[in-house]
């Protein structure tokens, strides 16, 4: 072990890394160069002699430059990207210097340890039943699989079956959801070998239709599985839980919440409105790294029987550590090796606290109404959704306007929104999931927004 070494390459990404820190808030959002114009200067033969570990940083850092997206920017809102807390940052980095492969309890018992008490904590913010098994996996679709999978194998075997036969051998199982449920959700059903959900319906702001579920469920036969939103991805809209659940319940489906962003409403007693009878679902998955702002890669599966979860993803072999009591990391994930992952989502907890973590999701949802009452103000735009928790859909008059504006300040750099498709018209999407976004940020939003529909002559108010 070269400790010199070691120490002057971890200087040298220190370094280059404290540069980007310091100019990510003030910077151009849009990269300036493309993953062509990048692969241009990286794309040659291997050559037959390596490089000194800190010229391989500094020529990853310089290459890298002009193609990195300021994605930890306040004014960021695509993707529902969070941004980084600097503990979940300096936990990342000490995840990767101590290089667990966190599978077992027992030659890793640090992190496994510390990944139980994320969990712990977790649960206990979110109020979910405290002995629900807890997964921390690559992020929300992965979050979203690993639920399906305990889901799946749970309602072949509540069928007379053995899940371990293979879905060959078993019933067909029914895979519901809304009208608006997220592609994640679609591809984990995939995955998982359900299909792509039956959608049954959902109202003008996303949340499913509950008389539709129930006639679906009703006309069918066999076992079920329900999947629930709890923050659409264009409103923000959450599902009706308390009704749903029941009513995917009094047909004895399993119920399963994807609340990539949204499960974290249910920290805070003043959205608690939003969340109700959430709790009563079957498991939920959430992705640390947009609401909780933790660096990736941070998904969480969460499964209210925690033996059906070891049950559907336990690992055996010969080779592992004998089975103890309490079921290993890798007994609640699909996948053997990987790294303490759960390690920043302590280091951000730890940090905030509970009055802290209700803090960073009240600020966010504070944001975004912000961002929709300045939006609201420019003649000629129009906010399509009702702003419940962190999401904005804006729109000028018509779709190429709208696209347009989009076009504009995604290339003007001051703010980056993504474009979609929303309910029949071209919207501008703004997605508040970076603890950095407050009011000062809120107001530049909104100027540049303002600016943009001026310069496309989508308004000619001189203010």
């Amino acid at each position: 072990m070269d400790n010199d070494q070691y120490r002057a390459v971890l200087e040298a990404a220190q370094r280059h890394a404290r540069v980007w820190l310091g100019s990510v808030a003030e910077q151009p959002i849009r990269p300036e160069q493309d993953a062509d114009g990048i692969l241009s200067m990286l794309d040659r033969d291997l050559p037959d002699d390596g490089l000194d570990a800190v010229a391989v940083v500094d020529e990853l850092a310089a290459v890298s430059a002009p193609g990195l997206m300021a994605m930890g920017s306040p004014r960021f809102y695509g993707f529902v990207i969070g941004g980084t807390y600097p503990a979940a940052l300096g936990a990342d980095w000490l995840v990767s210097a101590w290089d667990q492969n966190t599978g077992s309890r027992q030659p890793t018992p640090a992190t496994a340890a510390v990944e139980e008490t994320a969990a712990r904590w977790i649960l206990d913010l979110l109020g979910l039943p405290r002995e629900s098994g807890v997964g921390f996996v690559t992020g929300g679709t992965s979050a979203n699989l690993t639920c399906l999978l305990a889901a799946r194998d749970a309602v072949i075997r509540a069928s007379g079956h053995d899940p371990v036969r293979g879905l060959q051998h078993a019933p067909v199982i029914r895979f519901l959801a809304g009208e608006a449920v997220h592609t994640s959700m679609v591809l984990a059903g995939r995955m998982a070998g359900l299909g792509a959900p039956q959608t049954v319906g959902a109202d003008d702001q996303g949340r499913i239709d509950v008389d539709g579920l129930a006639r679906a469920l009703a006309q069918g036969e066999g076992q079920a599985i329900v999947a629930l939103q709890a923050g659409d991805v264009h409103s923000g809209a959450f599902d009706d839980f308390a009704a749903a659940v029941t009513v995917a319940h009094d047909a004895g489906a399993w119920v399963h919440v994807d609340g990539a962003f949204g499960l974290w409403a249910a920290a805070t007693p003043r959205l608690a409105h939003l969340v109700r009878g959430l709790a009563e679902a079957d498991s939920w998955a959430t992705d640390a790294h947009k609401t909780l702002n933790v660096p990736y890669d941070c998904g969480v599966a969460i499964v209210r029987d925690d033996a059906a979860m070891t049950a559907a993803l336990g690992a055996h072999a010969a080779y592992l550590p004998a089975v103890e009591e309490i079921p290993d990391p890798y007994d609640r994930v699909p996948e053997l090796s990987r790294r303490a992952r759960g390690v920043p989502v302590w280091a951000a907890l730890r940090s905030l606290g509970r009055r802290g973590v209700i803090g960073l999701v009240e600020g966010l949802a504070d944001a975004a109404a912000g961002l929709a009452d300045g939006f609201r103000r420019i003649p000629g735009l129009e906010v399509l959704n009702d702003v419940v928790f962190t999401q904005v859909c804006l729109a000028a008059p018509d779709d190429a306007a709208t696209a347009a504006l989009g076009q504009w300040l995604r290339a003007e750099g001051t703010v980056w929104a993504s474009s979609s498709r929303w309910q029949g018209r071209t919207v501008v999407r703004f997605a508040v999931s970076n603890r950095g976004t407050d009011a000062e940020a809120v107001r530049r939003t909104v100027d540049a927004v303002a600016r943009g529909a001026r310069a496309l002559g989508i308004t000619h108010d001189a203010g």
